[in-house]
């Protein structure tokens, strides 16, 4: 989508605002004429800036939204009116749009569905923040100077996420901004996506001049961006007028913040008992995470790695968490009122927090750094948790002698939301990318000596022995231009046919022969018209697939008449 002609429909004077919406971190927004980007820093009844947690609390039947964000996540148990359970909390239910094991995924209660959980939250969002927030702040300051913005027809979403994510999760994005009232249809044209570590590239190629050793021309850098529940990395490669090439397959990983509060989760669970951490997280879902913060506070931000930094951490449940008591069983009890309810957590405890979580993020680096034939000249830490001073001193330990710069840029929680903004203001700065899967059709062709005699199929109506197999257009880690086409002629298999079907299959394999082996992937099916039935087997279609900005287009052209079809893709979100 052309930015420039998309933001024009309407009235010329309106074609100033580009509206940049971040879902689950935070938004930024800047003027077309001016685009200075300014990063939204205030948030309702939040405890820090620039962020919002995804945390939504419902009422006891999952209905209604009672709370969201930080007022819904940290709930101290009251002295005097005890705890209340009507309350349902639930929280980092973005995960489940990524690629990931359904045990790793945070669970959900089975009255609520992702989906709902990611709408309610926009829908929250909108009705507190953009709409209160924006429509007060941004629109009174527009109305001062432009009249007649019209946020459907004048403003363009820019949907950041992870590189994990695939099209299933951009398909369920597009339903929830339009269930949440941010856009007038699903299939708005103005919502746009970039992957996270691709907008935080944007931001530190064009902010990072100040550094001692800014990127040069041709100069390949990485960007791993360090989230709560993800880790995505790319490594681009500066090109002359301020462009980025994609040098390497992006990569990611479950392995952010969140999961060192989940190691601190099973500690606990370790010296309590399972079954007292699993009553509180059934029960008091709210003192559980607000058990969370205080070990966040007091210890996770703290800790550097060295030991003469640290200051051991009590855990006073008796302060932090009071209720845990009458879930533990009597045994334990007994231990713990021995130790009068306070658990010290020592460095290493600490250490074996982070470790597994931070092994994690070296090795998805090295695997980097071993796929790309360039030389890296920066490693940029970006996202909430980069600001992890022990994350860093691990990476600067494991890869400071292989690469010469390692940088954490100012405020990194913020890099993601405002490289996006930035590549929305100009989204010609990303020329190309690296294919994720491989891309084909299922077809047949000639059966020929070698080939599995049990796929060998007779056709009614041609003389040709068949054989259905992956015809590959696009193999994984292929480097391809925004809009590049990958064609290839095909005719039908039946004299009679009136209308051709592509089921588009991806896979990880770069070699996949079949469709029906491990992996395989259906993404969806184009299905033609094919008029001209006398003509028989003597009827070629170009059959193309285009890869846009961030999404797939299949296209088909009868080559005898010239006709190019335009036909419905029907996603697949079954997989």
């Amino acid at each position: 989508m052309d930015i420039r002609a998309v933001v024009a429909i309407g009235r010329k004077i309106i074609n100033n605002l580009l509206l940049i919406f971040k879902i689950i971190l935070g938004f930024a927004y800047a003027y077309r004429s001016s685009p200075e980007i300014i990063t939204n820093d205030s948030w309702p009844q939040q405890i820090g800036p620039l962020k919002t947690n995804t945390v939504l609390q419902y009422d006891s039947n999952y209905q209604n939204v009672t709370k969201w964000g930080n007022p819904a996540l940290a709930q101290r148990q009251s002295r005097r009116n005890g705890d209340s359970s009507s309350s349902k909390t639930v929280e980092l239910f973005k995960l489940h749009l990524g690629n990931i094991p359904q045990n790793e995924k945070p669970p959900l209660p089975r009255q609520l569905s992702y989906d709902k959980a990611i709408s309610d939250y926009l829908r929250e969002l909108v009705m507190i923040k953009l709409i209160y927030y924006v429509g007060k702040l941004i629109k009174e300051t527009i109305s001062t100077r432009w009249q007649g913005i019209k946020f459907f027809e004048h403003v363009l979403l820019v949907i950041s996420i992870p590189a994990e994510f695939d099209d299933r999760a951009k398909d369920t994005m597009r339903k929830c901004l339009y269930n949440a009232g941010l856009t007038n249809s699903k299939e708005s044209n103005k919502v746009e996506f970039t992957t996270e570590p691709e907008a935080a590239a944007i931001y530190c190629m064009r902010n990072l001049e100040g550094q001692n050793k800014p990127i040069s021309i041709n100069e390949s850098f990485m960007v791993v961006d360090c989230g709560g529940g993800t880790v995505d990395l790319t490594t681009r490669k500066l090109l002359r007028d301020n462009k980025l090439s994609e040098i390497t397959e992006r990569t990611g990983g479950f392995c952010g913040g969140f999961y060192v509060d989940r190691e601190f989760i099973k500690f606990l669970s370790r010296r309590l008992g399972q079954s007292t951490i699993n009553l509180l997280k059934e029960n008091n879902y709210g003192q559980m995470q607000y058990m969370i913060q205080q070990f966040c506070q007091k210890s996770k931000f703290h800790f550097t790695g060295n030991i003469n930094d640290f200051n051991s951490f009590e855990f006073d449940i008796e302060e932090i968490c009071p209720i845990l008591k009458q879930y533990c069983k009597d045994d334990i009890k007994e231990k713990m009122e021995d130790n009068d309810w306070i658990i010290d957590i020592n460095f290493e405890d600490i250490k074996s927090m982070f470790d597994p979580v931070v092994g994690k993020i070296i090795r998805l680096i090295r695997g980097q750094l071993n796929s790309s034939k360039n030389k890296c000249s920066v490693i940029f830490l970006v996202g909430g948790f980069s600001e992890s001073k022990y994350l860093q001193m691990r990476i600067k330990e494991e890869f400071g002698k292989l690469v010469p710069s390692i940088i954490v840029p100012k405020q990194p929680i913020t890099a993601i939301v405002r490289g996006a903004c930035d590549y929305g203001l100009e989204m010609s700065t990303i020329i190309d990318r690296t294919l994720k899967y491989s891309y084909g059709f299922e077809t047949y062709r000639s059966w020929k000596f070698g080939d599995p005699i049990n796929r060998r199929k007779s056709i009614k109506g041609n003389n040709k022995t068949k054989i259905m197999i992956f015809h590959c257009l696009a193999t994984r880690g292929t480097t391809v231009g925004i809009d590049e086409e990958f064609r290839t002629v095909s005719c039908p298999s039946m004299p009679d046919q009136t209308e051709i079907s592509y089921p588009i299959y991806i896979t990880t394999e770069s070699s996949a022969k079949f469709c029906d082996e491990s992996g395989m992937k259906l993404h969806g099916t184009l299905t033609i018209d094919l008029p001209d039935v006398h003509l028989g087997l003597d009827r070629q279609v170009e059959f193309s697939l285009i890869f846009g900005k961030m999404e797939l287009v299949a296209k088909a052209k009868n080559l005898r008449n010239g006709r190019i079809y335009n036909t419905s893709f029907d996603l697949n979100l079954n997989f």
